[in-house]
């Protein structure tokens, strides 16, 4: 017991800092979400009244919230399988025997993660222009006519999902590279000499044995991937006809564009639920399979 009292002293800096930049933020943007805090409450507090529930009723029944969510959405179930499926070829790739100069390769496929987003999405902007773009050019060669990737609404989202892909699978690249590293050799010697071929060992080795691993990667990614802003807010400003505006993105138009900051936060804690539901479900579906 005196060396839980003991150690309280120590954690107590950590705890005041969450408290403090954490905490007391969570709390007062969760009352704002009860408030219709806008423009001219921020110029006068008396302005302020309480609405309880009617910002989150106001934008349950609002269609452009839908259409955000939507996007949102259709970014994690399209892109999160891409990142990890992504993430795990180059991991694979790295940790085979065959490979060389792995150190450059590893930051050479870890750099975009270190980048930063507005500067590397002004350059693909530039590569997937309509007229001019490396990849239009590259299709033209194959006899394909230019694609509109940032103006056409049907091409705007797999656009971003791409750029996305690219920009963040090498981070769990090198978490899934760490978890091959941990797999006892011994291991698939013994499926080898079995006569397991290489993907006999891959299906039956190295995924149950990578399991744990690639559960919580899935888990970070789906809520990294959530949180969808500076790629459509750099690349496309949410267009064209609103086909990539996602949640996070609405929030932002509806605190400081249009300075309705009680339905930004009412935005906010929906989606925050949202993304607590389907990181809860997956953690539930993983311990289940460990178990089973």
């Amino acid at each position: 017991m005196s060396a839980r009292r003991a150690a309280w002293p120590f954690l107590a800096p950590a705890f005041a800092v969450l408290g403090v930049f954490f905490l007391l933020p969570v709390l007062g943007a969760l009352a704002l979400s009860f408030t219709d805090y806008d423009l001219y409450a921020l110029a006068d507090l008396r302005n302020l009244r309480f609405v309880a529930l009617g910002n989150y009723w106001e934008l349950l029944h609002r269609p452009l919230f839908w259409a955000a969510l939507g996007h949102t959405c259709y970014f994690v179930a399209v892109g999160v399988p891409l990142s990890i499926a992504a993430s795990l070829g180059a991991a694979l790739l790295l940790d085979s025997p065959l490979a060389r100069a792995r150190a450059f390769f590893r930051t050479a496929l870890f750099a975009p993660v270190v980048t930063t987003v507005v500067a590397v999405a002004i350059v693909w902007r530039y590569l997937l222009n309509t007229k001019y773009g490396l990849l239009n050019h590259a299709l033209g060669l194959l006899g394909v006519h230019p694609v509109d990737w940032l103006g056409d609404p049907r091409w705007a989202m797999p656009a971003i999902i791409l750029f996305a892909v690219w920009k963040n699978f090498g981070y769990n690249m090198i978490i899934l590279l760490a978890g091959l590293q941990a797999i006892p050799p011994e291991l698939h010697e013994a499926a080898r000499i079995d006569g397991a071929g290489a993907l006999r060992r891959l299906w039956h080795v190295t995924l149950p044995a990578l399991a744990p691993t690639l559960g919580m990667v899935a888990i970070l990614t789906v809520a990294g991937y959530f949180q969808l802003f500076a790629e459509p807010y750099v690349m496309t400003e949410g267009g064209p006809l609103q086909s990539t505006m996602s949640a996070l993105y609405l929030m932002y138009e509806e605190g400081f564009k249009w300075w309705n900051l009680g339905s930004a936060s009412a935005v906010a804690f929906l989606l925050f639920a949202l993304t607590f539901a389907v990181t809860a479900a997956m953690l539930w579906l993983f311990r289940r399979g460990s178990e089973a």
